[in-house]
């Protein structure tokens, strides 16, 4: 509406005014002043791609993950990267992984789902009891602009932090 009502009378009254006085200044000022409109609404969309978050579907959901360490640092981060992991796989099955470094433990399966009530998909859970503690709920999704982690709700670790990756020894 504001594009109809000020700036196509506004570029029409330059051009006629430009038309009659033959005048370089009002090519410049029609020139300089569409150019400004054009880099404002680039700048409008290449901020609203760096900013807008992630719209997740059941396909972003696959792959491996491990407890993201950047949110707590210190021993327990370490102690629990180093002991849990967990991987969804494309036949919607996970795996919850207890570990002993690269050593795998113990394994404990389900299967996910995903629901849909906002524009980004969440994740859902069905685990086979007894299940880790940490999969007692569903976890909640945090989305950047560019990626995602998951948080599950621990009744001993309170809120436990994974992001996509895979595992690696931790350089002492």
């Amino acid at each position: 509406m504001f594009l109809i009502l000020n700036i196509f009378p506004l570029t029409i009254i330059l051009i006629v005014i430009w038309a009659i006085t033959r005048k370089k200044i009002v090519g410049k000022i029609l020139g300089y002043f569409w150019l400004g409109l054009v880099g404002l609404f680039c700048l409008g969309v290449v901020i609203k791609l760096l900013t807008d978050q992630k719209v997740l579907d059941k396909e972003d959901y696959y792959g491996e993950y491990i407890v993201n360490r950047d949110y707590f640092h210190g021993s327990q981060s370490d102690w629990q990267y180093n002991n849990f992991r967990f991987e969804i796989k494309e036949n919607d099955s996970i795996y919850f992984y207890l570990t002993d470094q690269e050593k795998i433990v113990k394994t404990y399966r389900g299967t996910i789902t995903t629901t849909k009530r906002y524009s980004s998909e969440r994740l859902k859970l069905k685990m086979e009891q007894p299940t880790h503690h940490i999969l007692t709920s569903n976890p909640t999704t945090y989305r950047g602009a560019w990626s995602f982690y998951l948080v599950f709700q621990s009744p001993k670790f309170n809120n436990v932090y994974f992001k996509k990756g895979k595992w690696k020894p931790l350089d002492k």
